[in-house]
């Protein structure tokens, strides 16, 4: 079945064209709208980050690792409703902590979102702007998240999920007790 063109009448029946009545929602999707949004920021953060050398950039990237630890903002949002895979990974971090990097790309793939990385910029980006991480960290926080093999992303689970289960003190030094 084809798309209603934006001049046919809207078949709800009111006689109007779609484009002035019910019209199918047009423009870009969410995804489309974090996708150019995270590019964007990205292209930024990399013309800002191009002054440093290979070892400062390794060290910058280290640093971003441990993010997720110290600010809560930085972590993955998880769903009320666990499914399967990351049911699996809260398992195991509950239990021993050791998951494989099979288990964490299967959760992952629950999680990852073009809108989940975009909320992880915003949350770095105004982390940055009130001082409480360095810009340059906050940048390669930014590229890392536009790249497909975002290294940000598996950290960013792995710590919101430590937290849930209550294997991790939150950033402020609470334990999560999931119920």
């Amino acid at each position: 079945m084809s798309a209603i063109g934006r001049n046919e009448p809207c078949p709800c029946g009111s006689g109007k064209k779609a484009k002035r009545c019910c019209g199918a929602r047009r423009g870009p999707s969410d995804a489309e709208l974090a996708k150019a949004f995270l590019a964007t920021c990205s292209r930024e953060a990399a013309l800002r980050l191009v002054r440093y050398g290979l070892d400062d950039i390794h060290e910058l990237f280290d640093e971003m690792l441990d993010l997720p630890g110290r600010h809560l903002a930085l972590q993955v949002s998880l769903p009320r409703l666990l499914p399967p895979p990351l049911e699996a990974l809260r398992t195991v971090v509950e239990h021993d902590g050791d998951a494989s990097d099979e288990l964490v790309d299967a959760a992952l793939a629950c999680v990852d979102s073009p809108q989940q990385r975009e909320a992880l910029a915003r949350a770095v980006i105004e982390l940055a702007a009130s001082g409480a991480i360095d810009r340059d960290l906050a940048d390669t926080v930014i590229v890392d998240l536009h790249s497909r093999e975002s290294s940000f992303m598996p950290m960013s689970l792995l710590h919101a999920m430590s937290v849930l289960v209550g294997a991790t003190r939150t950033p402020s030094g609470l334990v999560v007790v999931a119920r």
